[in-house]
């Protein structure tokens, strides 16, 4: 019986010891620096890195473009106030006569004419008249 036992043991011991080389060779392979764990590890960490340095710069960019931002802002602000006074004073205006609208052509004189009254192309066209335009 206790040959059957040793023979048992023997066979126990030898299973243990192929089951402990096959967990070392899959720990070795898990911790590769380049198939395993350990790339993916070392892969991610760089990308840690490229993405804290993007990060810097687009929070650099972002601070720039919040004082262009705010620049702006009370620019547009200022622009804001003086309209609103155009537009208060335009109604102290006296209304215009109700009259069609009329064109009035402002022509370009031609180089080598002499008065500058020959015909040309009209450069706007308005509504007022000439008498009302000078005002």
């Amino acid at each position: 019986m206790e040959l059957i036992a040793d023979i048992l043991m023997i066979a126990g011991t030898f299973a243990v010891g192929v089951y402990c080389a096959v967990l070392a060779r899959r720990l070795s392979r898990f911790t590769d620096l380049e198939k395993g764990v350990g790339g993916a590890i070392a892969v991610l960490s760089a990308q840690v890195d490229d993405m804290t340095k993007t990060l810097i710069k687009a929070q650099k960019t972002a601070a720039g473009s919040a004082v262009k931002l705010e620049d702006l802002t009370s620019r547009a602000e200022d622009v804001s106030r003086r309209l609103e006074l155009l537009i208060a004073s335009m109604h102290d205006l006296p209304e215009a006569p109700k009259a069609g609208p009329t064109v009035v052509s402002s022509v370009a004189p031609r180089p080598g004419s002499a008065d500058g009254n020959i015909e040309g192309e009209t450069l706007f066209l308005s509504q007022r008249t000439r008498v009302e335009a000078a005002e």
